[in-house]
């Protein structure tokens, strides 16, 4: 699927979304940090996502991806068919909201946008809201990981850490990267990795839209990342990533990767590199 074909751009602003409410094969998905804010006022028609069930929830690494059978759970519940188009969105600046775009990009469905600074724009422009609650129509949807290169190992990532075409995004605080601030292990980061915290990719002028796209472009070049290198982006559980991913797929970045293991992994570990 191109996309071309979608309904849809990958960024898409209030006033085209709210064109579009009511068609069929939109699913519009709220998937907030803080669940109050489903209730308080949500976009026409969006249903509510935990976004505890984008997380695999046990095991060494909780953030990591969750099983396909969990996957395959989520997404039926959800309603997701081959023709759905969904549009996520969260009240942070596109942390979850991207995360779930990720993920769905991991299985291979590709027919998504992102509601441009989520229900904080959405609220700004004064389009209307709801306060019910919206029930899917849940369909049987079997996920599997078509798109494995969406996301990078621990494994794969240590054996190519130096390549010159690989670059690491770290989207956590200063403070993280230099290992002054956490609470892993260890501290620091991923030897060679680049620092660029997510929310400096957000215009809080205009509600937390992303900035100016060619301002973006420039200040990552500076720092080492360009369009055409293979570009891998992580924070403490791939939250925060989940929208420096998107970022980077809004800004022709054809190359984003996601290691969802995140710090929680790398930090926790002792056979993985820090620098500080």
């Amino acid at each position: 699927m191109s996309s071309e074909d979608n309904l849809l751009p990958l960024i898409v602003e209030p006033e085209q979304l709210a064109e579009h409410l009511g068609v069929p094969e939109l699913l519009i998905v709220d998937v907030p940090l803080k669940a109050d804010s489903y209730t308080d006022g949500h976009v026409p028609g969006a249903v509510f996502l935990d976004h505890r069930r984008l997380l695999a929830g046990d095991g060494p690494v909780p953030n990591d991806v969750p099983n396909e059978e969990a996957l395959s759970a989520l997404f039926s519940e959800l309603g997701l068919t081959r023709d759905t188009h969904v549009v996520a969105y969260d009240d942070e600046g596109g942390g979850w909201a991207g995360r779930l775009l990720w993920t769905l990009e991991l299985i291979g469905h590709t027919r998504y946008s992102y509601l441009n600074g989520g229900i904080h724009a959405w609220r700004g422009d004064g389009q209307r809201f709801e306060r019910e609650p919206s029930t899917p129509t849940p369909s049987d949807y079997q996920a599997t990981i078509h798109q494995p290169q969406a996301q990078i190992r621990r494994e794969e990532l240590i054996d190519r850490l130096g390549e010159r075409e690989l670059a690491v995004w770290d989207a956590r605080s200063p403070d993280e990267y230099r290992g002054e601030k956490g609470k892993n292990t260890h501290m620091g980061h991923i030897p060679g990795a680049v620092n660029f915290e997510w929310t400096d990719a957000m215009d809080p002028e205009r509600h937390l839209r992303l900035r100016d796209y060619a301002e973006l472009i420039a200040e990552l070049e500076a720092k080492g990342l360009t369009p055409d290198m293979e570009i891998v982006t992580h924070c403490q559980t791939h939250h925060r990533s989940g929208f420096t991913w998107l970022v980077g797929k809004a800004l022709g970045f054809e190359k984003m990767r996601a290691y969802p293991g995140s710090w929680q992994e790398w930090g926790n570990r002792d056979d993985t590199p820090i620098e500080k």
